[in-house]
């Protein structure tokens, strides 16, 4: 999605705390480098939270239709052990 090592840099201001900053250059860290590891974990975790939203309504859907009928590959196996072609087989839905 993001991931920014190689992509262009574009300066920009940034107003941050003073203490904060000096604190961040006595340590000698890399201000430009922890602001874009940062700010892009959490680009990506804002990015999941709203497709997460966008799309709850498919996912609760999916998921209450799994609930009723299972998986594919569990209706399958349901469908051999029917047929008596899957010796052992047990109902995949009733053993969760």
């Amino acid at each position: 999605m993001l991931h920014s090592e190689n992509a262009p840099k574009k300066a920009t201001n940034l107003s941050l705390s003073v203490a904060t900053l000096e604190k961040a250059r006595e340590l000698g860290m890399n201000l430009s480098k922890t602001v874009d590891e940062l700010l892009e974990k959490e680009v990506r975790r804002v990015y999941r939270a709203q497709w997460m939203e966008r799309n709850k309504a498919a996912i609760e859907s999916y998921n209450a239709r799994i609930e009723s009928e299972g998986t594919f590959a569990q209706q399958v196996n349901d469908w051999l052990v029917e047929q008596g072609e899957a010796p052992g087989a047990q109902d995949t839905r009733s053993a969760a």
